[in-house]
């Protein structure tokens, strides 16, 4: 059960529209596909770069203190639900980003990985999220590393879908405004739910 929620969350939250993307697809516009291709690479390796940071400060709590690793895992679950308020009440669907200049695929890619390693949110994501899907009888940091590389492998995915549908125009912005509403809303239910889902669990242990 643990897992297919996780799966589902995961899922949900690669495919909703955030900043991540809206640069990727920025990046994209000013610099052409390779440049957009090239900053989800970079956004994509960024990413791991948080996972890497959460696993291990993960497991040196958890060395520590039990009790500290389960009131985290709590206090995850309401950051959980506070994003899923978040999204159910964002008026604008899709978040923007400025004009992005043209500096050719190599810079795109170093520019990506900087950008993602220096977002807190990322980091704060994964320290709430990853926890609640993790085995305390099992080594925490394999389990963290494997369900923070799918996640920040289906977020690149998404990514580059994104670009791909940006480079050939596919929809209108009226169109992707509407998708992106909608993903907003099942994405905000979806952790909504489950960060209550989560914390009430643990309540009742």
């Amino acid at each position: 059960m643990s897992l297919l929620a996780f799966a589902l969350a995961a899922l949900l939250l690669a495919v909703t529209p955030g900043p991540g993307m809206a640069y990727v697809v920025a990046r994209t516009v000013a610099g052409g596909r390779r440049e957009g291709y090239a900053s989800c690479l970079g956004t994509g390796v960024g990413g791991l770069v948080h996972v890497g940071a959460a696993a291990l400060g993960l497991s040196l709590l958890v060395a520590q203190s039990a009790l500290a690793f389960n009131v985290v895992k709590l206090v995850g679950a309401a950051y959980l639900v506070w994003l899923g308020i978040r999204l159910l009440l964002r008026k604008d669907p899709v978040s923007a980003v400025g004009p992005v200049p043209v500096h050719g695929a190599r810079r795109a890619l170093l520019e990506g990985i900087v950008v993602e390693v220096l977002n807190v949110k990322t980091a704060l994501f994964f320290l709430a999220f990853l926890p609640q899907f993790v085995a305390p009888n099992e080594p925490l940091a394999p389990q963290m590393v494997m369900l923070g590389s799918v996640c920040v492998a289906l977020n690149t995915l998404a990514d580059v879908v994104a670009v791909t549908a940006a480079h050939r125009l596919l929809a209108s912005e009226a169109a992707r405004a509407a998708r992106a509403r909608l993903l907003n809303r099942v994405s905000g239910t979806t952790l909504l739910g489950l960060g209550a889902w989560l914390a009430l669990a643990r309540r009742g242990t």
